[in-house]
């Protein structure tokens, strides 16, 4: 059966011209992945809750803001985020002028309508879940298209790994987290800290 992305209530993507050329990308902010690790959130779920915020907030106050699109998972049923269920929803609900878009697979550009809202010019501002599905695909995908691509680190994370070829040992979730950074600087990805917040957003 074939699957199709739920509709968005908030702006089409025939919109103005991206008047700052910055965009920040919020990469499914669920509630499913987002909760405590108890609820099955991912392990650093409070601290990239915290920075994600912090991120949110910096963006929406900056004198110039970036164009915000919230990117949405959804799953099949009975997956932590099919569609409509509590798991699905956005932790952080998305301001009327801000983008939501539905998507099916791990690289936020696949079958959607992402290309449209961000110009192949465009400084891309990356933060959210899970980085090496969604985070490591649609920040390569970028690349490619020839964006500029920021990814803050401490502001997207992922599940431990188990190695099934190496007798079901267990990579810890930062672990994971660094070799992607890693593997996404060296394409050509800039990582930036939490410290750099502040500056992120202004005319630098």
């Amino acid at each position: 059966m074939t699957r199709h992305p739920i509709h968005s209530t908030h702006p089409s993507p025939q919109s103005p011209p991206c008047l700052t050329c910055r965009v920040l990308l919020v990469l499914d902010v669920q509630v499913c992945m987002l909760s405590s690790p108890k609820k099955g959130g991912v392990p650093s779920s409070e601290t990239v809750y915290r920075n994600i915020e912090h991120i949110l907030n910096r963006a929406r106050s900056a004198k110039q803001p970036p164009r915000i699109i919230h990117i949405r998972n959804s799953g099949e049923s009975g997956d932590p985020d099919a569609p409509n269920s509590p798991g699905w929803q956005l932790v952080f609900p998305p301001l009327e002028h801000e983008f939501v878009i539905d998507k099916l697979k791990n690289n936020a550009f696949a079958g959607t309508k992402l290309a449209e809202l961000i110009p192949r010019d465009a400084e891309l501002i990356v933060i959210g879940m899970q980085s090496d599905y969604c985070v490591r695909a649609t920040c390569s995908a970028a690349l490619a298209r020839g964006n500029t691509v920021i990814l803050i680190k401490e502001a997207h994370a992922t599940y431990d790994r188990i190695e099934v070829w190496n007798g079901g040992m267990v990579t810890a979730a930062h672990d994971v987290e660094s070799e992607i950074e890693v593997e996404l600087e060296e394409a050509g990805v800039n990582l930036l800290c939490m410290s750099d917040v502040p500056h992120l957003f202004s005319d630098r």
